[in-house]
């Protein structure tokens, strides 16, 4: 979810799931190290519970990394060895890491000795020629032995010869029951599961099986699914009622922001999805792709945009 669930989007999640972990993009442990650690670290305490993703695969620097996370205020620290795009192979982490799982288990090993937080990881059932049979469980096994708290494994095999970043989304095939294999083999384990997850209702008959479930770009594409996530799944009452509500929560952090000098844009990006489906959904997106990218665009902006659904959004409307 690089460039997407940054900490915009997080506060606007927030506001639609108090229940739900949040999850940032995918940071190298150069550009925590060495980068503007305020612009790349930096979160609102109303994102609470919150996990740094982290891409490396130094042990030393994924160490101090997340000791940086842990001093920022981060819940959790999570190593992505499960992101297929091209400039993470060059750089020797992410989904190539399958293929060396004791490596992966040394970095795990170097960061539980470094944070008092949960350290996780999160991989593909397999690369390439790999079977997953055999993949899967070696890493696993691996990082559970030094100490991985949880392991979040994407369905699918990630084919870094053959396949672009945007292609391993979709054409390897989904393989599910692998993942429940993995659970019933490491009942002691925590195993999210994550990929083509579309709707709560299959989140929740995967929870059957598993003990718990990643949403990706169904939680981004669709935000408002993210409203029945605390009624659905933890039995509690969601943050606001409607979509409308949310937005008009998401006011304040707005105008705070805008007075920081951030640009409008850069927020209501991540609104696009809001009213999938919805009379005046493509009017609302219209508004804010013309209008928010305006220099000065303020929060008349999104509210006239709002104006233009035709009622109230509850949860599942668009389902």
């Amino acid at each position: 979810m690089m460039d997407w669930t940054d900490r915009h989007c997080r506060v606007f999640h927030r506001h639609l799931t108090r229940r739900a972990l949040l999850y940032t993009e995918m940071l190298t442990t150069g550009a925590i190290i060495h980068g503007d650690r305020q612009r790349l670290l930096g979160f609102d305490a109303v994102e609470h519970p919150v996990a740094l993703q982290l891409g490396g695969s130094d042990a030393r620097e994924l160490a101090e990394a997340a000791r940086i996370g842990e001093e920022f205020g981060y819940d959790e620290i999570n190593l992505n060895v499960g992101c297929p795009s091209d400039r993470v192979k060059d750089g020797r982490f992410g989904a190539c890491l399958m293929a060396e799982p004791e490596l992966v288990a040394s970095c795990v090993d170097a960061m539980k000795r470094a944070v008092a937080i949960p350290v996780t990881v999160k991989c593909r059932i397999g690369i390439d020629d790999q079977d997953p049979e055999v993949a899967l469980d070696t890493l696993a096994r691996a990082v559970v032995a030094a100490g991985s708290d949880a392991l979040i494994v994407h369905a699918r095999k990630a084919w870094l010869n053959g396949l672009s970043p945007k292609e391993n989304r979709d054409i390897p095939p989904l393989d599910y029951d692998r993942v429940y294999r993995l659970k019933r083999a490491m009942p002691d384990v925590p195993i999210i599961i994550n990929g083509g997850i579309p709707a709560i209702d299959e989140a929740r008959a995967h929870l059957a099986h598993v003990d718990g479930v990643m949403l990706g770009r169904a939680a981004y594409q669709e935000p408002w699914r993210l409203l029945s996530v605390d009624p659905e799944i933890f039995g509690e009452a969601a943050p606001h009622a409607t979509m409308q509500d949310a937005l008009e929560a998401m006011m304040p952090y707005i105008e705070e922001q805008l007075a920081r000098g951030t640009r409008l844009h850069a927020i209501t990006r991540h609104f696009v999805g809001a009213f999938h489906a919805v009379p005046g959904a493509r009017a609302f997106r219209r508004h804010l792709a013309e209008q928010g990218v305006k220099p000065g665009a303020g929060v008349s902006v999104l509210r006239d945009a709002i104006a233009r659904i035709g009622g109230a959004v509850p949860a599942e409307a668009a389902a």
